[in-house]
């Protein structure tokens, strides 16, 4: 049973545990899903479905999701006034595991980013967004079978921590004076102004779980992407951060470039990773350029928006770009796009992204068998040219499914 007081918890089900640090996952844990705003219910209707049926046929009732529906967006606001309920909140951090879809953020005013806020109140201070090619998908580049990344992207500080002031308000001219009278800035009166925290507790935490991660999945290199020519105390102390992990930590696996090419000829030994580090301009060229190079990408938060949406341009674009947001023990899984209001309610929306994300919850939680299984289907009927409009639009002459009809041809393909 649960403590929450509006929440009921399904009939037959049970909680996700941890112990030793580690997951307790029963056969019928509670998770939790958020429908989300504009596009966000049609794609959270199939995921759900397509991941339901995926467990049947894998486990055959031996394992199943018992569903907790939270409101966020627009729905809260239509039951409770707050965008974000505190008892939403509380129950994903209860149950851990919660998958949602896009949430609208208003540009210029109103509230803030609800998926910023969830992020930096559960601390889930790695977005983890894994970037690979889907054979048979038309892309914008020549060769976008090279491109196979995951980018740990620092979630919680930088521009995205919300800390800024209105031009014109009187804090940001408090903020201006007090900058320009005893630190000797030189800032314009009319300007707005905004904080960009990088410490080091959510920097080492963050460059910990890629080097984890590369550690577990046999990947090659870890690569820091900073801006730290020109911000030297902010993304420049999250590169010297990251080498510190990286020697003090995992000093027996990892090995600099330098040691590569000065000690091992460019080879990499056995058993051990590299770890680099790239500004992030000269990034954005590199993953166009030489895409094989790089592997898990480990850069604060902005950085990580860039590149991770510039990734999954590459092999096809947002609508198939999965995330997951992860703290210690509890993780937020959404797909990457925004809620599209523009198409919201005509079942033309390509649902793949939150599918993909769903593929992340499933091996998150340990149902490995199910992940592979649902990501085999998914990429077994794109390939077979049984796409939604916005994919069938890069195939060329190739008829589009609804998200329904989508959905049912992934289904058939589940085995």
């Amino acid at each position: 049973m649960n403590d929450l007081k509006k929440i009921k918890e399904p009939e037959g089900s049970a909680i996700i545990d941890v112990k030793d640090g580690n997951l307790l996952v029963p056969d019928n844990p509670v998770i939790c899903y958020i429908d989300g705003d504009g596009v966000g219910p049609e794609v959270m209707s199939v995921g759900r479905e397509v991941i339901n049926s995926t467990i049947e046929r894998v486990y055959r009732g031996e394992k199943n999701i018992f569903w907790l529906k939270l409101s966020a967006g627009n729905e809260a606001i239509s039951l409770s006034s707050s965008p974000l309920p505190e008892e939403t909140i509380e129950a994903i951090r209860a149950y851990r595991i919660c998958i949602k879809g896009p949430l609208t953020t208003p540009v210029g005013g109103g509230h803030r980013s609800l998926n910023v806020a969830i992020r930096q109140t559960l601390n889930l201070y790695a977005c983890v967004r894994p970037v690979t090619y889907i054979p048979g998908l038309p892309t914008p580049v020549k060769h976008p079978e090279k491109v196979d990344m995951v980018v740990f992207r620092e979630n919680t500080e930088d521009v995205y921590a919300g800390i800024e002031w209105q031009q014109g308000s009187k804090e940001a001219l408090d903020v201006i004076t007090f900058l320009n009278t005893k630190m000797g800035t030189t800032i314009s009166p009319d300007a707005g102004v905004g904080i960009k925290p990088i410490s080091i507790q959510p920097t080492k935490q963050l460059v910990r779980a890629a080097i984890e991660y590369a550690l577990t999945k046999s990947r090659k290199s870890v690569t820091l992407v900073t801006k730290g020519n020109i911000m030297k105390y902010t993304e420049g102390a999250f590169r010297t951060w990251g080498y510190e992990v990286a020697k003090e930590e995992f000093g027996n696996y990892v090995i600099t470039e330098s040691e590569l090419n000065e000690k091992f000829a460019g080879e990499i030994p056995d058993g051990k990773i590299v770890i680099k580090d790239r500004l992030a301009d000269d990034m954005l060229q590199q993953i166009l350029l030489y895409p094989q190079n790089y592997d898990i990408i480990a850069t604060p938060n902005l950085n990580g928006d860039y590149i991770s949406d510039a990734l999954a341009a590459q092999v096809g674009g947002l609508g198939i770009a999965p995330g997951a947001n992860l703290g210690h023990q509890i993780g937020v899984f959404e797909a990457t796009h925004g809620t599209a209001p523009d198409i919201a309610g005509k079942n033309i929306v390509n649902p793949t992204a939150l599918i993909l994300s769903g593929v992340l919850m499933l091996d998150y939680i340990g149902w490995s068998e199910a992940a592979t299984v649902l990501k085999k289907a998914l990429e077994k009927t794109i390939a077979s040219k049984q796409v939604t409009k916005d994919l069938a639009l890069q195939f060329k002459g190739v008829p589009s499914l609804s998200t329904v009809d989508f959905g049912k041809a992934l289904l058939k393909n589940i085995s």
